[in-house]
């Protein structure tokens, strides 16, 4: 047994997915973006080289708006006369938008697991780009039928690593007691967000960001069970004197996101250190599950450790497919991974995943894929637990 997997009893055992219907065309964006920026030339040089280097060929939103002809969009108007909707106005369509998508990525995680949702103990909400109250929690009880005396854990308003601390907080949660299910359920619509193009901050932001929902299953691992990913040793650091490299506030029309492009070269000062605390003596794994905050991020960390193109795919195909999702994003990475390992018919693997955000904060966590429990990998951790 190695790093990864002792004493790992907690693992995923079902994942599910769901996107908007509305796909935005990269190229159609930028178009918009571009009719309706008449006065500054020099940022739309700048946006032109983002949006043709970001990594994003489409992403989807849940705003019809954003389809309309270059000019005609609310969220880009191409006069100033028009009025772009007010924080209260895109909280209304966040809290309308949001709660299909995430239910719906929940049942297929269920379904993933083969769990009823009677058996779930624990739900973990997780969201930065929007809050009502009730909230997301309360009403997924009785959407997905799940009791009304379940524990139930918001996290909010913490950013893109949040989908990754909401999985670590579920490990422990799992192994403080056999009984305990933990459904994790998380869902961002990024592009209610999106800013007239005002400066490079706001098109920074416009350039990779895109809506979906995330969920699984974190459940005690048992015999018979397949295609699970074991949960190992995983910690959080903030990074000092970072702080002010990623910014995200509530502004009048919507939040204000600020991004650094220093950020890849921070994470490159820290990353390597921190993976080398996680796993010791270990040699890298052989799996990594990049949170693709952007083509920067999964560059910095291919660069640091050497990794293949092979290796970080699943990261950039998502980016690619997808957009950055926030805190959903892990799990969509995770599931393209898994079906991977399925479609090849790997029996074991390591890995490590990462996700940053603001703080700078940095989530790590080690993994394994087991393509089926057997009672000899049970009885090796059991005996593993009193060495």
């Amino acid at each position: 047994m190695t790093y990864s997997t002792l004493p790992a009893s907690a693992g995923i055992i079902g994942i599910g997915t769901s996107l908007p219907r509305f796909k935005l065309e990269q190229d159609e964006v930028f178009q918009r973006i571009e009719a309706s920026c008449t006065q500054d030339s020099d940022i739309m040089r700048w946006a032109r080289r983002i949006f043709r280097q970001c990594g994003v060929d489409t992403r989807y939103t849940c705003e019809p708006d954003f389809l309309e002809p270059a000019g005609d969009c609310r969220y880009l108007p191409g006069h100033e006369e028009r009025e772009v909707p007010s924080t209260s106005e895109r909280m209304r369509i966040y809290e309308r938008e949001s709660v299909p998508l995430a239910a719906q990525a929940a049942r297929e995680a269920l379904e993933d697991a083969g769990l009823q949702s009677s058996s779930i103990t624990h739900l973990i909400t997780v969201s930065c780009t929007g809050q009502f109250l009730p909230g997301l929690d309360s009403i997924l009880i009785k959407d997905l039928g799940l009791s009304p005396r379940i524990n139930r854990i918001p996290l909010t308003f913490q950013g893109c690593h949040a989908g990754l601390k909401a999985v670590q907080l579920a490990k422990s949660l799992v192994e403080s007691a056999d009984s305990h299910h933990v459904l994790v359920v998380c869902v961002e619509l990024c592009t209610i967000h999106f800013q007239p193009p005002a400066s490079r901050e706001a098109l920074f932001g416009a350039s990779f960001f895109g809506d979906g929902a995330s969920a699984c299953i974190i459940s005690k691992v048992s015999p018979g069970q397949k295609h699970v990913f074991q949960l190992g040793d995983g910690h959080a650091v903030l990074v000092p004197d970072s702080d002010a490299e990623m910014i995200w506030r509530v502004g009048d029309h919507g939040f204000d996101l600020y991004l650094s492009p220093a950020i890849p070269k921070l994470l490159k000062s820290f990353v390597g250190e921190e993976v080398g605390h996680l796993i010791g003596q270990e040699s890298l794994p052989f799996l990594w599950a990049i949170h693709p905050g952007g083509r920067g991020i999964v560059d910095a960390v291919q660069d640091i450790f050497g990794l293949s193109d092979d290796q970080v795919s699943y990261s950039r195909s998502i980016l690619k497919e997808f957009g950055n999702l926030s805190s959903a994003t892990i799990l969509f990475v995770l599931k393209r991974m898994r079906a991977n390992l399925i479609d090849q018919g790997v029996s074991y693997a390591e890995g490590i995943s990462l996700a940053f955000g603001p703080g700078l904060t940095a989530e790590l966590l080690c993994f394994s894929y087991v393509q089926s429990i057997s009672n000899d990998q049970m009885a090796d951790k059991e005996k593993a637990a009193y060495v």
